[in-house]
Parts: C-alpha cells; structure tokens; sequence
C-alpha cells in the first residue's frame, strides 16, 4: 500500500509542476485534463501526507521515550501510543480511499418507479416514494426533472422517470435500486387488515455521448397525444414521443413537457442512460458472479427493504438496520440509511482486497 502512495504522492507532485509549465497554460484542453487528475488524488495525497506526519511523531515520542524516565517517559509512551492508534486510524482511511471507485458515482442518474403488486395500494405507495425523493433531491440541491409520469385517478401513479441532476447524485441514489416493500392497512380496508403491497426502483447512471452510439435506422419515433389522470402533480401535453430501440427492444416514453422538441431530447437522454445500463450490465455480468456485493447489485429483482407503517419502522434487508421515523422518512430524510448502506458496502470491499 505504502508503495502504491508513494507513486500516487509522486504523479501529484509532477502535476503540480506540469500545471506551472507555459505549454500547458496554452493548451486548455490538456490543463483541463490535469486539473480533474490532480483534483481526483488530492484527497489521497492529504491524506497520505497526514499519516506520514502521524507516523514521524509518533516515531519521535518512542524515541524519547527511551532516552527519558520517570513521568516525563510515561507522558512520552502516552502519546506515542495515542498516536499509534491514530495512525491505523489513517491507516484505514488511506486503504478506502485506494479502493476503486466507481466511475459513475460523480454522474447524473435517472429514477425509475413502478407500482408493483397491490393494485391501487401499491400505486399509492408509488406516489408517495415519488415524493419521498423529490424531497430528498430537494435536499441535496439537486435538479428534478420529470420524463414521464402516469397517474392513476385515486392519486396514485402506476410508474415514474425521473432525470436527476447533480454531482453525485447516482453515488447517493444507487443503493436505492430494488423492491420496496410497504405493510399498513389501505384506506380503503374497512376490516383493518395489514396489506402488503410492492414497489420497483431502479436507479441508472447517465451515459456521456461518446460512450453509447445511437443509429436512426435502429430507433422508431412514434409521436402521440399524451394520457393521464390529470391534476396538478405534472404538466399534461399536448404531442408526447415513444422511442423503441429495435436492436434491445428497449422502449422510452416522455410526455412531461408541452413542447415536442423539449420530450424527444428527455427521451433520448434516457434511451442513452437505458442503453449504458444495458451494455454495462452485460459486460460486467462475469464480473458480478466472482463478486456479489450486498449494496451493490442494484438488482432490481431483490427486496431491499420494507416500510411498516403499523409500527413505524423502516428496515434495509440487506444490512439490517430499522429505523423509527417514518413520516421523517417519508420526507426525504434518508441520510442516515444511505450512509449506512455506503459505510457497508466499503467494509465489504475491503474484507474482499
């Protein structure tokens, strides 16, 4: 690890002197390129940088340690191991920051929602985690942007797209892919029994231009008049597009917006997103067999977590934890589980290196 820090340590430093250089203050594209690599290993090399500082102190306190007695050679071990403890502190930090990040963490995303089973309770629901991360975009400072959204009369929705726009947004959103569950009585029970009732999330990095090739002979446009339950919950259109991509058979549809132009673009950046998620799952699906992290298949197949409203506890499956505080939840207060689910997932990358 030392070694794979110092050479980090080392390019950094040649950075620093490349961005001095005349020849690379002219040429904007190449500074830009060093820019973005020098601000990706910054925090790396700070980090580093304090544990080398830890690791001389504390060599100095043992040290004198030696050459002391008495209370002066007491206080002197004190703090040589208070560092010692510090230093595998860093030491820890240093070997997460040197795990392989994943390259679309910094992306934008797109927000699939689906009623799943439960009829209308389950389009309810729908509705409500709709809101829930609108919220928590809202948040995050976040932009919000609807594709599509297909109501149901009683003010539920059988699925929502959502574009998702701001850095990191696919790195706090991508635990979220999966089935969430919701238990409590429907409204509309007059015996007040438990229903249970199903949810499909599906969370999808953005794809940049250069890494999906879109052919017109491979896409149909199909151009209709837009449907929906009305209300006030989404702008109801006028000509709304359908792209169906004949190689994948992967359909889009957006009837968000009153302009014809304005649905075509949204529905083909999230073909694009589609066609990423589609293409990088079939490449990476060797790799998915080898390593199966808990947090981090994004299969939208597993149940993730279930909302018990009788109780007010919301449980993530895959790490365990419940928490007591739905209506907060529901809100769009979902740091406290999202970190959890994060600090999980690197515990299992690093128990695997």
């Amino acid at each position: 690890m030392l070694e794979k820090l110092e050479e980090i340590s080392a390019r950094y430093e040649s950075i620093e002197k490349e961005l001095q250089e005349p020849s690379v203050l002219a040429d904007m594209e190449r500074w830009k390129k060093l820019t973005k690599e020098r601000a990706e290993l910054t925090e790396i090399v700070e980090a580093y940088r304090a544990y080398k500082k830890t690791r001389d102190e504390m060599d100095a306190a043992f040290q004198e340690a030696e050459r002391e007695q008495g209370e002066m050679r007491d206080m002197l071990l004190e703090e040589g191991y208070a560092l010692k403890e510090k230093l595998a502190e860093s030491e820890t930090e240093l070997k997460m920051l040197l795990l392989p990040k994943d390259k679309n963490d910094e992306r934008n995303c797109t927000l699939e929602i689906r009623a799943g089973a439960g009829g209308e309770e389950a389009a309810l629901f729908a509705y409500e985690l709709y809101r829930m991360y609108q919220g928590y975009c809202e948040r995050k400072r976040f932009r919000w942007e609807i594709v599509d959204l297909n109501e149901t009369e009683l003010g539920g929705m059988k699925e929502a797209i959502i574009n998702v726009e701001g850095k990191g947004a696919y790195k706090r959103l991508k635990y979220e892919s999966g089935v969430h569950r919701v238990q409590r009585v429907p409204e509309t029970e007059s015996q007040g029994r438990i229903h249970t009732s199903t949810v499909t999330v599906a969370v999808l990095p953005e794809a940049e231009d250069v890494e999906v090739e879109l052919r017109d002979e491979d896409i149909r446009v199909d151009l209709f008049r837009s449907s929906g339950a009305g209300g006030q919950k989404v702008n109801k259109t006028e000509t709304a597009i359908r792209l169906t991509h004949f190689p994948t058979g992967i359909v889009v549809t957006c009837q968000d917006e009153r302009s014809q132009l304005k649905n075509k673009e949204k529905a083909y950046r999230v073909l694009k997103t589609r066609l990423y998620d589609y293409y990088n799952g079939k490449a990476s699906s060797a790799e998915a067999q080898n390593r199966r992290s808990l947090v981090g298949t994004g299969d939208r197949s597993e149940r993730i977590r279930t909302y018990n409203f009788p109780q007010s506890r919301i449980t993530d499956h895959r790490i365990g934890l419940s928490l007591h505080s739905m209506e907060a939840f529901l809100a769009g207060e979902l740091d406290e589980m999202i970190d959890a689910l994060a600090r999980f997932d690197t515990q299992q990358r690093l128990s695997e290196k």
